[in-house]
């Protein structure tokens, strides 16, 4: 556990880095052109973009060169949440500011994107062909009848034809949505038919792992069941021909067409993004174009220091966030590594591998692989040349305090090391990367500009040095314009804002420091609550995984019908462990020594895996449900679960408690 009192830091940036980084020349710009505090670092600059947000965001706007065909009337008309309403009157499109690039004809021939795929071997995309390429297929959307508004779907791996197709639709005004092709076809209806899409981009199969996995059957089948289909364009990644109906890709992208971006206004739908959506059909999350573009700007620009010269790798799949986070590296002019296949691929040093071909200089993935290296014992500073690499981020999970002295010690001693938090709902981070401020271990650098972010108690009061809700009392911009059939918005107005009302509360139990940084312990709607004290289940986590015969683990609390409390600790070990008695002792001893007595479990029971989500979060919601005596059915939604056999393990456990 980090703590305030951990004041030593575990990284420093030097006067030039301070000096070259992006947000201090923003900062210098601002103080000059619109009042931001000229002196006070980066916590000046924070407060300033939260007290007077208006004049924060149009800084941004004209920091970036933000082309409005038609201009605002005012920065933000409502302030309340749900239902800011930002820059009205304002119309621009995405889709050209991310290919903005091309038009330099300095740049035209430098990489856009970095294809990888388990091969190894990068396959360059530059400006000027990905421009030509979104302009043919534009074209061709509009000839196939795509109008602004309508839904374009993908079942797709992370390909160049990804990034294009969700391009073409942006110039279009169309609104993209996609699932990775190892979603089952129940997955995918799940979200799809929700949002009607009216064309659907399909490949063939995907490879992963050294295998090739045929989808043919998936896509015909979804073919049958999303009846708004007007057409569906075959991607032949094995090689297949075109099924009966369908378009082939190459038949749309061969035209060189000057590219025609709809100016459509501000608020106007992006993509949908979808929950987990682990206890029901997952939220379907509206997003806008406006939006989406500053917020990334700011993120990418600011915090990840992005710009022209770098490569930005983030190991993700389209069905994740973070995939949509990556295309927008485009925005700032940085060449973007796209990587198609397993993560630990040929061995579990890949991702390191691919960031050395390609030359990364951020390069973000998951706390999980960090730590699954680390056991592993890959020595990435040994075995590849990272000289390129100025940041590693890591998100999805908390990065436990191993995680950074591993990255530390391994990597480079004068690593930038940036855990992030955010969410699927704002696609983007609340807390974590800023160049100019120290890293100190367990924690995430401080919250980001233009995020009011506090830790609020039960009853609202904000709270420094203990664990409270994560809360953003200002709006930002890409907040969900709305969920996807929730004509009276309630459902988005429950997800978010029934606790506090008026005010973003995310679900996460967070610390903010005295420095100004922030401690991320779990999921608050998995509350460990024990006597009244809540804590955090990564916390419990990030000690136990530290044990060499731990592969992972999951911790949940029950309420039980007499009042009392009982906290399972559930282990899945790795091979050739045994949970004996010896075992047992050291894992309680550790969380004893390292966190409290009251962290203890009530009992330690080894499981055969952990369950998670989609995207790779643990499910601890549905498995407290399972244990409650709710049945299957009824406690997660199938489609959600990477192994829903492993859930008939609890279900199991829960019959024999009764």
């Amino acid at each position: 556990m980090s703590s305030a009192a951990n004041t030593a830091p575990l990284w420093q940036p030097d006067a030039d880095r301070i000096a070259a980084a992006a947000v201090t020349r923003f900062q210098s710009w601002a103080a000059e052109r619109y009042g931001a505090p000229a002196d006070g670092g980066y916590a000046a600059l924070h407060r300033w973009s939260v007290d007077e947000l208006d004049t924060f965001w149009k800084a941004v706007a004209d920091w970036f060169d933000v082309r409005f065909s038609s201009p605002y009337e005012t920065v933000l008309a409502d302030r309340s949440m749900p239902g800011a309403r930002w820059f009205p009157g304002a119309t621009l499109n995405y889709a050209e500011h991310a290919l903005r690039t091309a038009e330099d004809p300095s740049r035209a021939d430098d990489p856009a994107l970095l294809y990888v795929d388990e091969t190894h071997e990068p396959t360059p995309v530059s400006w000027s062909e990905l421009r030509r390429q979104v302009g043919s297929l534009a074209a061709e959307l509009r000839t196939l009848g795509v109008r602004p508004g309508d839904r374009v779907s993908g079942y797709l791996p992370n390909i160049p034809q990804a990034t294009v197709a969700l391009l073409a639709t942006a110039a279009v005004g169309g609104v993209w949505t996609s699932c990775a092709p190892d979603f089952g076809a129940r997955s995918v209806l799940d979200r799809f038919q929700q949002v009607e899409p009216v064309v659907l981009f399909a490949v063939d199969g995907y490879r992963y792992g050294g295998k090739e996995h045929d989808r043919t059957a998936t896509v015909e089948e979804l073919r049958r069941e999303l009846p708004t289909l007007r057409a569906v364009v075959h991607i032949p990644l094995l090689g297949t021909e075109a099924p009966e109906g369908a378009v082939d890709w190459s038949a749309l992208t061969s035209a060189d067409t000057e590219p025609v971006f709809e100016q459509v206004p501000f608020e106007h739908p992006l993509w949908v993004l979808y929950s987990s959506g682990t206890t029901g059909l997952p939220k379907a999350i509206v997003q806008s174009q406006g939006g989406i573009l500053l917020e990334h700007f700011k993120q990418i620009g600011l915090h990840c220091d992005l710009g022209p010269g770098d490569r930005f790798f983030w190991y993700t799949s389209t069905g994740w966030m973070m995939w949509n986070f990556l295309v927008s590296g485009l925005l700032t002019g940085t060449t973007v590594v796209l990587y198609d296949g397993s993560p630990g691929y040929p061995g579990t040093g890949a991702q390191w591998r691919v960031a050395e071909l390609t030359g990364a200089t951020l390069f973000g993935t998951s706390a999980a692989y960090v730590m699954a290296c680390a056991k592993a014992e890959v020595h990435p500073a040994r075995d590849y040349d990272l000289s390129r690499i100025t940041c590693v981020a890591t998100t999805g999970s908390p990065l436990p305090p191993d995680g950074f002295r591993w990255l530390h010690d391994e990597v480079a001693s004068d690593l930038w090391i940036a855990s992030v938090s955010g969410g699927t709902d704002v696609c983007s981070c609340f807390a974590g990367a800023v160049p100019t401020l120290p890293v100190h271990i367990g924690e995430l650098q401080a919250a980001c500009l233009g995020t009011d972010l506090q830790a609020w108690d039960p009853q609202g009061k904000p709270l420094t040095g203990e664990v409270g809700e994560l809360v953003v009392t200002n709006p930002m911009p890409s907040m969900p314009v709305h969920f996807w059939n929730d004509p009276d918005g309630s459902r988005y107005h429950d997800s978010y804002f029934d606790t506090y009302p008026g005010v973003w509360r995310h679900g996460d139990w967070i610390t903010i420091t005295d420095h100004g940084s922030v401690v991320i312990h779990g999921r608050s709607d998995s509350t460990l609550n024990r006597q009244g004290v809540r804590m955090g289940s990564a916390d419990i986590y990030e000690v136990v995984e530290r044990l060499p015969e731990i592969r992972e683990s999951l911790v949940i609390g029950l309420e039980e019908p007499d009042g009392g409390y009982w906290m399972p600790l559930f282990v899945h070990l790795a091979q050739g462990a045994s949970l004996d008695d010896a075992l047992r002792t050291r894992i309680k001893q550790a969380i004893r020594t390292e966190l409290s007595p009251r962290h203890v479990p009530d009992e330690i029971i080894e499981v055969p895996g952990v369950p998670h989500t989609l995207t790779g979060k643990r499910i601890e919601v549905p498995v407290k449900r399972l244990l409650q005596g709710t049945p299957l059915a009824k406690a997660v939604n199938p489609g959600s679960v990477d192994n829903l056999q492993l859930l008939h393990f609890y279900e199991a456990l829960a019959r024999t408690r009764r």
